[in-house]
């Protein structure tokens, strides 16, 4: 039996590190995908595991690493769209270059890549698209407008895309995991407070205050590896199941949204940070 591949963007770090040895660990070829490939190590010693370079903003290298990936497995059977980044801030103290990055890479990026893949996966008549998104592709939080903007349209696209592809036998499915235990809050966010705006000093100084207490919680986030296990169990059940949330927090908060009414969760939520 052809052993199976799986193409995962954002793989240096955090859920797509952990997904890399998961699927690895479980004879699965790997194509691991990074911004800056010069610098792992760990994946370079592993023989079923191709470490290439690849930025969700650059297409030139998103084909070659495609390229490269089919001419060493043969083919690929499964796209992990992992490659992101988050925002937290005011929306008036953000830059025009910051608001396109949000996008570029947790969007645009995401599309550019799932293109790149689409003619492979149909010239094997078949193929598996998992696309990371949040529990924050459903519900929001204060300050992180942007990054909760990109999440929701991850979920918009992911889910509208799966009528055209299922008549090509290619199936989407959505990732969605609540807080997790990587460097995701200092890696990979990108804050912009801007203390000018002074008439936002209170409710500043309110949720920074809350949000350090929650950061002193560090109980409810959920280990990268139980991600990279869902998504293995995605890759692989078999079923047409299409959302998997990972975690009690997500799991907790998506159904709140669920059955309370909004002017009502998003009061909740006001409450809370206040």
């Amino acid at each position: 039996m052809m052993m199976k591949t799986i193409f995962i963007t954002g793989a240096s770090t955090g859920i797509g590190r952990a997904t890399v040895k998961y699927f690895a660990e479980r004879g699965w070829n790997v194509a691991a995908t990074m911004r800056s490939p010069e610098q792992e190590t760990e994946f370079t010693a592993m023989d079923n595991v191709l470490v290439l370079r690849l930025d969700v903003e650059q297409k030139d290298t998103i084909e070659s690493a495609v390229t490269e990936a089919v001419q060493r497995f043969g083919r690929i059977d499964v796209l992990l769209n992992n490659a992101g980044y988050g925002t937290m801030g005011l929306i008036e103290a953000a830059s025009e270059e910051q608001i396109r990055r949000q996008f570029e890479v947790n969007v645009f990026g995401l599309i550019r890549m799932t293109k790149a893949m689409l003619p492979h996966f149909r010239s094997n008549q078949e193929g598996l698209l998992i696309n990371i998104s949040s529990m924050g592709g459903i519900v929001t939080f204060p300050t992180m407008s942007l990054y909760h903007a990109s999440k929701f349209a991850v979920e918009g696209f992911s889910e509208s895309v799966s009528y055209e592809l299922a008549s090509q036998n290619i199936k989407v499915k959505l990732i969605e995991p609540g807080a997790i235990q990587t460097d995701f809050g200092k890696r990979s966010m990108e804050f912009f407070f801007d203390d000018g705006l002074i008439d936002y000093k209170s409710f500043t100084t309110a949720f920074r205050s809350k949000l350090g207490e929650m950061e002193q919680l560090s109980s409810y986030a959920s280990p990268a590896e139980l991600v990279a296990e869902t998504i293995y169990q995605a890759a692989t059940d078999g079923t047409p199941k299409f959302r998997y949330v990972v975690g009690e927090d997500a799991k907790m908060l998506i159904q709140m949204k669920e059955i309370t009414p909004d002017e009502e969760y998003l009061a909740n939520i006001r409450q809370h940070f206040a």
